[in-house]
């Protein structure tokens, strides 16, 4: 499982970065496994608000991945994948939770993708994901 958890880390980091480059929120987050036996399964969760926060996302994942768990021990796992529905403009105006101005979510995110648009993807990467290849990337297209 830890294995998993490595790589849904890595998709998310990579997923949230494009999310906010696009200045886009989501509120869906689809977790796409598939089996040993090529059998697929999908599973979803709607979060309370849109957001592009790196951790609320990441948490929603790691919940989804932990449902699928029995599963996953029973009938192994060949293809892990995450998407984000749901989609809103950041620019949109939002309903703001309650408590107003505990802390600005995103702020930490915001500096991250600053450091790897000036210095490279990989100038700056969570500890989990050190030493381990990067998977795929994917060209940024113009919306």
């Amino acid at each position: 499982m830890t294995e998993i958890d490595t790589v849904v880390v890595g998709i998310v980091d990579r997923v949230t970065r494009r999310l906010r480059s696009a200045e886009r929120l989501c509120r869906t987050v689809v977790l796409r496994l598939r089996f040993d036996d090529f059998a697929r399964i999908t599973r979803s969760h709607t979060l309370p608000a849109p957001s592009d926060d790196t951790t609320a996302i990441l948490a929603t994942a790691r919940d989804l991945v932990e449902l699928a768990a029995p599963l996953l021990r029973e009938r192994g796992c060949t293809l892990v994948g995450l998407s984000l529905a749901n989609l809103a403009e950041a620019r949109d105006p939002v309903q703001p939770e309650l408590p107003f101005g505990v802390r600005e979510l995103g702020r930490l995110d915001r500096a991250l993708d600053g450091v790897k648009e000036k210095y490279g993807s990989a100038a700056i990467t969570r500890a989990i994901l050190l030493g381990r290849d990067p998977g795929w990337t994917i060209p940024m297209l113009p919306d």
